[in-house]
């Protein structure tokens, strides 16, 4: 995820003017409760007063139970700045599918000074790895044999383009193929990969599965919404084409995946002097410079004056089929148009139920409950994602929480209030989200379930506005923290949840509610549970406060992957990555022999970096990193096994 604040909308603390309360509200309310509340709201009260529920070595007297085993079994890393990738004693990591690599014999070779063309680039593992999933061929070689499916979030114009190209968009043929390659590295990849009898992984060339999905890709719309919506009706993309902006992910058990969109209302822009955003584009943080991409320049596509419902097109989920290289990626409309983290699928009583966090300083966490049984749907035919609830959380002071509906006719979504249907709702989301009092977040971002438990945890990046009195030094909130919610009896439809504090991230050194001895680490982002009920939690520190002791960071170094027992109390750092990087994207094999994790933006320009070495450019693109070749940073796949064949993790 790009997690500069800044980039997220031009004002730092989100786009929603709701009056709704803040998470930190009810906290500070709960904590100055907590002596009658007592229950979940204790356990609550008491991480944010400085203790955690995996405060590691500090409480491990307590916390290991006699008889239970530890699921951490490696020797913890120490944090770094290094350019390298670090992991513990006993394991090896390879490079796997770099940015620019040949899916195809016919697709053109990387190009180390980034010359390649938008048509290659068509052709080559897209730029800025995300979120991804491997998905087994078969039942035979499930372990050795598999398609893996990623992201690819943005493009760095200081890395993508050569140096006689220039970074610049510019409205003539010149820019015209930039934009065209930008668009061409982002969205998705369909890979297969082959397990090598030295226990290294490579990836088929020619194999029919492989595939690139792009920002120019042919899509459906499905669900309430239509592509004949009124609101979808662009003047230059009179059928919908592609999926930008493709962050965290999520995967069915009926064999696709779910790529989504997140800070698509960056791509969009214009010169025009008189255009000034509706209600809803601003609300999803639309403005004339947008991100600086300036591809308005040279596509009107891109232009909001030009082409305002093209903004519409994006901001939802995307499902794929990798099993069909033929199939169209589907915009499921019923999740909700917002700016989609990720899209976690669970199933409680044989109903699909998908979690998502919209990435925004202020917004919000949703639910979606499926309408029938998805084996049912599937056997008839239909989605199993195109008909059901979309809910919206209501954190309670008291510990406990409530999922509202944002459904046409319920909670005042009627015409009254101006809600025309429940395709307005979903085009509208955030406002609907707001008009019933949900609570606002410090960015929820990814959302995993512990399959031992069934709780769900989610990673809250980091935000501003947390000024109550017993959080005062985590105001803005730096470090970010983590939130566990459980459902009654484990069953994901219930309209009511209990919810406390996982984990609170930071440093002691700097910020003393985070037990001194527990593994520093911040700004968690990342997180996924695997089979046996390790937690493993990725960080993305925004290059702005990477490794900055003005910022709290120089002793957390790097941007990592940490490793959490629930069971035990433990965290162990098991991954450090290079310089300017980002930690994402997490899955094994089933056996869980091999790991698969993504670095993204390694050698991005980085504040800390760039005073020291200078800032990257077109004409020196090496300036903080090097990795993974020594040469042109390029973001990829890193492949991770213990040295003994044996469980990740142990």
């Amino acid at each position: 995820m790009k997690e500069e604040i800044e980039l997220h909308d031009e004002n730092p603390n989100g786009s929603n003017p709701s009056n709704n309360p803040w998470l930190h509200e009810i906290i500070e309310r709960s904590v100055h409760r907590r002596t009658l509340l007592g229950g979940a709201l204790g356990v609550a009260a008491a991480q944010f007063l400085g203790g955690s529920l995996l405060s590691g070595r500090a409480k491990a007297a307590a916390a290991v139970p006699l008889g239970v085993s530890s699921l951490l079994g490696f020797t913890e890393v120490a944090p770094s700045q290094d350019d390298t990738i670090h992991v513990p004693p006993g394991y090896v990591w390879d490079v796997l599918l770099p940015w620019g690599t040949p899916l195809f014999s016919n697709v053109a070779a990387f190009q180390p000074d980034a010359s390649n063309t938008a048509a290659d680039q068509e052709g080559q593992v897209g730029f800025n790895h995300d979120g991804m999933h491997y998905f087994p061929l078969n039942a035979t070689e499930g372990n050795s044999r598999g398609l893996l499916v990623m992201n690819h979030e943005y493009t760095d114009a200081n890395q993508i383009y050569s140096a006689a190209q220039g970074s610049t968009i510019t409205p003539d043929a010149a820019g015209v193929e930039k934009v065209a390659k930008a668009l061409a590295g982002h969205g998705v990849t369909v890979a297969e990969i082959v397990k090598n009898n030295d226990g290294t992984w490579s990836h088929v060339v020619d194999s029919p599965y492989n595939r690139r999905i792009t920002g120019t890709t042919p899509m459906a719309f499905s669900g309430p919404v239509s592509a004949s919506h009124p609101l979808l009706q662009s003047t230059i993309t009179p059928n919908p084409i592609g999926t930008l902006n493709n962050c965290a992910h999520g995967f069915t058990p009926w064999g696709t995946y779910l790529a989504c969109e997140e800070n698509w209302n960056g791509y969009f822009g214009t010169e025009s002097t008189t255009w000034t955003a509706t209600p809803l584009e601003a609300r999803y943080g639309v403005t004339k410079t947008g991100f600086g991409y300036r591809w308005h320049i040279a596509n009107p596509r891109f232009d909001v004056n030009v082409n305002r419902n093209e903004l519409n097109h994006f901001g939802w989920a995307v499902e794929i089929d990798p099993y069909n290289p033929t199939s169209t990626p589907v915009k499921r409309t019923a999740l909700g148009r917002i700016k989609h983290e990720g899209a976690t699928v669970t199933v409680s009583r044989e109903r699909a139920v998908v979690y998502t966090g919209d990435d925004e300083n202020g917004d919000y966490l949703y639910k979606f409950v499926g309408r029938k049984p998805w084996q049912e749907a599937i056997a008839q035919g239909v989605s199993p994602l195109d008909s059901g609830v979309l809910f919206v959380a209501k954190f309670n002071p008291d510990g406990t929480g409530t999922w509202l509906r944002l459904q046409f006719g319920k909670n005042g979504l009627v015409p009254a209030n101006g809600w025309l249907d429940q395709a307005d709702i979903l085009i509208r989301t955030r406002q609907a989200a707001d008009f019933v009092g949900a609570t606002r977040l410090h960015r929820p971002e990814w959302v995993t379930e512990n399959p031992q438990t069934k709780d769900i945890l989610v990673t809250l990046t980091n935000g501003t506005g947390n000024n109550s009195a017993v959080n005062s030094n985590r105001d803005p909130n730096p470090y970010g923290h983590i939130i566990k919610l459980r459902e009654p009896f484990g069953d994901h439809t219930r309209p009511t949840f209990t919810w406390s504090i996982f984990l609170l991230a930071g440093d002691n050194f700097y910020d003393p509610t985070v037990p001194a001895t527990q593994s520093i680490y911040g700004s968690p982002d990342g997180i996924w549970a695997d089979y046996d009920g390790r937690i493993w939690i990725q960080t993305d520190i925004s290059n702005s406060s990477q490794n900055r002791a003005d910022r709290g960071y120089d002793r957390i170094g790097n941007n990592q992957m940490l490793a959490a027992d629930p069971n035990t109390g433990e965290l162990k750092r098991f991954l450090t990555g290079p310089r300017g990087c980002e930690i994402t994207g997490v899955i094994t094999t089933p056996d869980q022999r091999t790991m698969f994790i993504n670095v993204q933006h390694p050698g991005e320009s980085t504040t800390f970096w760039n005073g020291l070495f200078g800032t990257p450019s077109v004409t020196n693109p090496t300036a903080v990193s090097n990795w993974p070749y020594g040469a042109r940073p390029r973001p990829t796949t890193v492949v991770i096994r213990k040295a003994d064949g044996g469980v990740i993790g142990t």
